[in-house]
């Protein structure tokens, strides 16, 4: 008899991902000094590798420090940063409501639970810059265990699958169920677990697979732990992680939020220029290898940063209001009181306009040879193969695009398909094997294979 599915619901949002009761009443302040000394302090995720240019790579650049440092001999303050780091966006929030951060950054379902929490409390908060974005969803993935049974989301109907509750992952979860036929809510066993406990549960065997964001996926993937099942970019729906700042502290600080932007933009223009070297500081900040770094935030990686708030990731975060209020974890969302870009256009002035148009991204197919600070790059997978192949034993990582998302894997991780003279690369077994359907002449081959016919 088939085994049925046992809803594990989540505890309502105010038990599991908002603030502590014990922290409602408080009226503190994370500004702490005497009016000549301030220390600003910013909640930042160092794991959460999609939100560098706000948090690990600026922290390490110390970038922030120094536009406090112009800042303060500009109005005589002496300004210090504490940086507080957390593994999810759900305590920043409970920090900065409680007045305890002035600024934090965090994915985009995090973000929404953010505004509706902060006007709960009538502690609002405002988006007021984006870190990294994907277009198409990219940055969040359902993987299972290498050599697992399971090829697409039609096999998860009853397995216990672990997510964060209230994550932009737990939404490309939910998203992607529903396309599938299975209900979010009783067609599986969720589990509401943080990241590494997921990781743990899925090697352990208690989840047969875990939805998480960057740079989990990767991670596992790329020590051999994990296999990718869904891919997000399939929903061709943006995600992102961005910035958001206690309204009250950018009333009374708006030099400090400048300075923080400004030092944000400088980051950002460091990392497109310095790939290599942007990830390999990140890995050294949180111990994450260079190359899961360079997966996601390199020159074409999975992520694109860009700190404008364009319109394509305002309607994806209008959409995903819905989606959080189906899981009660949060009751209507003003999206567009929310954001307030109006720091950001002073900071580039005549430029915002411009460069809230421009999506442009490198290319995802590149080549990372041991001991070199640099990646080759190339218009497609077949560059890669010839080059892997004549570069055998020195290859530190090689990265290509799916062939029908466009979402950036390991080459070596990828599922390869002969079609004709083609080889093309695949994240997922079910992108694949949704190809072979199309075109009856494909054939599946090994990644050695692929590299062998490459030559």
């Amino acid at each position: 008899m088939p085994r049925t599915p046992i809803r594990r619901t989540a505890p309502p949002a105010a038990a599991v991902l908002l603030l502590p009761l014990a922290l409602t009443g408080c009226g503190g302040d994370a500004q702490a000094g005497d009016g000549r000394h301030v220390t600003v302090t910013v909640g930042y995720q160092s794991k959460t590798i999609n939100t560098v240019t706000a948090g690990t790579l600026l922290r390490s650049l110390g970038y922030f420090e120094r536009e406090l440092r112009a800042q303060g001999r500009r109005d005589g303050t002496t300004y210090k940063v504490a940086w507080q780091d957390y593994a999810t966006g759900a305590p920043i929030t409970a920090q900065m409501v409680a007045g305890k951060v002035d600024i934090g950054s965090m994915g985009d379902f995090p973000l929404l639970l953010n505004a509706a929490r902060g006007k709960q409390l009538r502690a609002p908060t405002r988006l007021v810059s984006v870190t990294g974005y994907n277009l198409r969803g990219a940055l969040n993935t359902i993987v299972t265990k290498p050599g697992s049974g399971l090829r697409s989301l039609s096999d998860l109907r009853g397995k216990n699958v672990s997510s964060s509750v209230g994550s932009a992952s737990d939404g490309t979860l939910v998203r992607a169920l529903r396309g599938a036929g299975i209900d979010p809510g009783q067609g599986i066993h969720k589990l509401n677990q943080q990241p590494a406990v997921g990781a743990s549960a899925l090697q352990s065997g208690s989840a047969d697979a875990l939805s998480q964001f960057v740079a989990w996926p990767g991670l596992l993937a790329f020590q051999g732990k994990a296999q990718a099942l869904y891919d997000g970019g399939a929903l061709n729906l943006p995600t992102f992680h961005g910035v958001t700042v206690r309204d009250a502290f950018a009333g009374r600080r708006p030099g400090v939020l400048a300075a923080f932007l400004a030092a944000q933009r400088d980051a950002t223009r460091y990392l497109r220029a310095h790939p290599v070297a942007a990830a390999q500081q990140v890995a050294r900040a949180t111990g994450l290898p260079p190359e899961v770094v360079y997966l996601y935030n390199g020159a074409g990686g999975v992520a694109t940063f860009d700190p404008t708030l364009k319109p394509q990731l305002i309607a994806a975060l209008k959409k995903d209001v819905p989606v959080l209020r189906a899981a009660r974890l949060t009751g209507p969302v003003d999206v567009d009181s929310f954001v307030n870009d109006r720091y950001l256009k002073a900071s580039y002035g005549r430029k915002y306009a411009a460069a809230v148009r421009s999506t442009a991204h490198p290319a995802a197919d590149e080549v990372w040879l041991r001991g070199e600070d640099r990646t080759h790059s190339f218009t497609g997978p077949a560059g890669v193969l010839r080059f892997v192949a004549a570069h055998r034993g020195t290859v530190r990582a090689a990265y290509v695009a799916d062939a029908t998302t466009g979402s950036r894997w390991f080459a070596d991780k990828s599922v390869w398909v002969r079609d004709g003279a083609r080889l093309l690369p695949f994240l997922t077994r079910a992108t694949a094997d949704a190809w072979l359907r199309r075109h009856p002449g494909a054939r599946p081959v090994s990644h050695a294979a692929a590299l062998d016919r490459a030559r």
